[in-house]
């Protein structure tokens, strides 16, 4: 039984008054969850274009609706496309990780809406969301797939299914940080396999994970799934970063 509105606004006003609403970047009190405050607000470094209709790096000047960086024209990517919402930076990676080693489940919420924003009509040809995959060891000692949440919460607002069981990661990598693209390309290899295939095959995926480094990772899922006979695959994560590959 649902309870009454006013009910469950008193409800509401008390965990307020207990545990008031904090900032998802910078933990300072805010009026509603899941928000940001008007100063982190303003730091967003947000991608919009001009950038490369295949990877969305972003460009100094427009190029053209269809330009290609150098990258993508001399060697195609796994992907149709790859759109990113923010430029990893201070601001991004405290959202990140609050989500992902704080616990705070809500900025998931903020995030899909800005992965939402970025990717906009994008979406309408997106027939399967599927996260990013953690290893059953580091899934276990997390207790949860922050690319998970972010493909629920974007699933809520789309309404597009998510299957977070048909790509599984096989191989316990250790962690990416600091390594190059090549050394990151190495470390993933082989870490990622379909378990059902039935469910890919012909299908249109939108692979999602919280930051895009090299694109050694989601480079990889991709091929596994184009392999599996999935259609096309396109890549929406929450930030980037842009550093020399």
């Amino acid at each position: 039984m649902k309870a009454p509105a006013n009910i469950t606004s008193k409800i509401n006003g008390v965990v307020d008054f207990i545990l008031p609403p904090r900032c998802t970047a910078c933990d300072i009190k805010v009026s509603d969850t899941g928000a940001l405050c008007p100063s982190c607000w303003s730091d967003l470094a947000l991608i919009s274009p001009p950038h490369c209709a295949c990877c969305g790096l972003p460009f100094s000047f427009d190029e053209g609706k269809d330009a290609l960086c150098a990258a993508c024209i001399k060697d195609t990517p796994p992907y149709i496309w790859a759109r990113a919402a923010l430029r990893y930076d201070d601001t991004s990676q405290s959202i990140i990780l609050a989500l992902k080693h704080g616990k705070r489940l809500e900025n998931a919420a903020l995030m899909a809406r800005m992965c939402q924003l970025v990717a906009n009509r994008l979406l309408d040809d997106i027939d399967t969301i599927i996260p990013v995959p953690l290893h059953r060891r580091r899934l276990f000692k997390r207790r949860f797939n922050q690319s998970a949440y972010l493909a629920q919460h974007l699933n809520k607002l789309n309404n597009i299914p998510v299957d977070v069981m048909s790509l599984t990661r096989v191989k316990a990598t250790p962690p990416q940080v600091g390594l190059s693209r090549s050394e990151r390309q190495k470390n993933v290899r082989g870490a990622f396999k379909v378990l059902n295939n039935n469910k890919i095959k012909g299908k249109r995926l939108l692979l999602i994970d919280d930051v895009f480094t090299t694109g050694a990772t989601v480079e990889a899922c991709a091929k596994v799934l184009v392999k599996a006979g999935a259609e096309n695959v396109a890549i929406l994560t929450f930030a980037r970063t842009f550093k020399a590959k």
